[in-house]
């Protein structure tokens, strides 16, 4: 399968520098994702925004979306291969020090990045924006090695109190680095401008918070700075 991903760096810096994955939400590779990516090429990193649905395909409906990720969250080892394809072709550019690898998620791609740590991939930190959902599954220590970070919306329907707090019992197990942060009043979607009126089309629980977005970021700068280093 072609995955169709994108690369954002800034030119004018020198030397080996972090790498950053992005992954999108249930509705695919779209310009949010090139957006955030091109934030972190700003920031010193290299990003590079993955396509886990292969042939930059994308959902315009929450049906089409949900199938779309359903195939992908329903086949784990594919799942895991398409990551680490995207992880690969990222440590192999020039300029990325494949040493210092981290990856971070919205929605769908929350969810895929906490997964892809929990199975001891080499990612140095991952974040989760508003993700789809927390495993409660096991994290083995000494495994689950990535500084971590959730953002998620107090009021986010689709990750129940319960499911928060299994996940985390199951990383402070694990001795797990983690910081999760719930936002009163918000819900799901909260960075992502489209998130209000997507939300008002299909009746879904979506929308936009500027408030949580500009601090969700920031976290994550902290989160990277504390990962690689200035």
């Amino acid at each position: 399968m072609e995955l169709r991903g994108y690369l954002a760096w800034d030119g004018g810096r020198e030397g080996p520098r972090p790498g950053v994955l992005v992954v999108h939400e249930w509705w695919g590779h779209d310009d949010y994702v090139r957006g955030r990516a091109r934030q972190l090429a700003e920031r010193g990193y290299v990003a590079y925004a993955v396509d886990m649905y292969g042939a930059g395909k994308r959902a315009e409906t929450p049906q089409e979306a949900q199938a779309l990720m359903g195939q992908v969250l329903g086949n784990p080892q594919a799942m895991r291969r398409r990551f680490e394809a995207s992880r690969a072709a990222l440590a192999a550019r020039p300029g990325v020090d494949a040493r210092r690898m981290a990856a971070i998620g919205y929605c769908f791609g929350g969810s895929v990045v906490l997964e892809m740590a929990r199975q001891g991939l080499e990612l140095a930190a991952v974040a989760a924006f508003h993700p789809g959902g927390l495993s409660a599954e096991p994290a083995v220590r000494g495994t689950y090695r990535a500084k971590t970070l959730v953002c998620l919306g107090a009021d986010d329907p689709f990750v129940p109190a319960e499911q928060r707090r299994a996940f985390q019992k199951a990383l402070e197990a694990a001795g797990a680095e983690l910081d999760l942060v719930e936002y009163p009043g918000v819900v799901h979607g909260f960075s992502v401008p489209a998130a209000t009126k997507r939300g008002k089309e299909h009746g879904l629980p979506l929308a936009y918070d500027a408030r949580a977005d500009r601090d969700s970021w920031e976290r994550l700068e902290r989160l990277l700075a504390g990962a690689f280093g200035p």
